[in-house]
């Protein structure tokens, strides 16, 4: 049996729902980048960006091919990057409304 296209959905989310695997992402969008390069942008060890690459690939979001004597890593689904930058646009409009209600509840309070 086909599975539904909400879970489907749901997986794809959970796939690019880790912190480590978004910021791998946003690396990416600019282009192809070495391990070396991910490991200087992000705060944690080898084998941990080692695991979420592994995720990101298995997906099929991210690409890997030898350059020279290192691994390079690339956005094979390109669309990512738009989604990255909508979720961007809803992050600010949300907190902006949230900063807009805590100035007006700190008006109401001032009354």
């Amino acid at each position: 049996m086909p599975v539904p296209l909400y879970e489907a959905k749901a997986e794809f989310f959970r796939t690019i729902g880790h912190p480590v695997r978004i910021r791998v992402l946003e690396l990416l969008q600019d282009g192809p980048r070495p391990v070396r390069s991910l490991l200087a942008e992000l705060p944690i060890g080898a084998s941990r960006l080692s695991q979420q690459l592994a995720v990101l690939r298995r997906t099929g979001l991210v690409g890997a091919h030898r350059a020279g004597g290192s691994v390079e890593y690339a956005l094979r689904a390109p669309e990512v990057a738009d989604l990255l930058r909508v979720a961007r646009r809803i992050l600010t409009e949300m907190l902006t409304n949230q900063t807009e209600l805590l100035a007006e509840l700190r008006t109401e309070k001032a009354s």
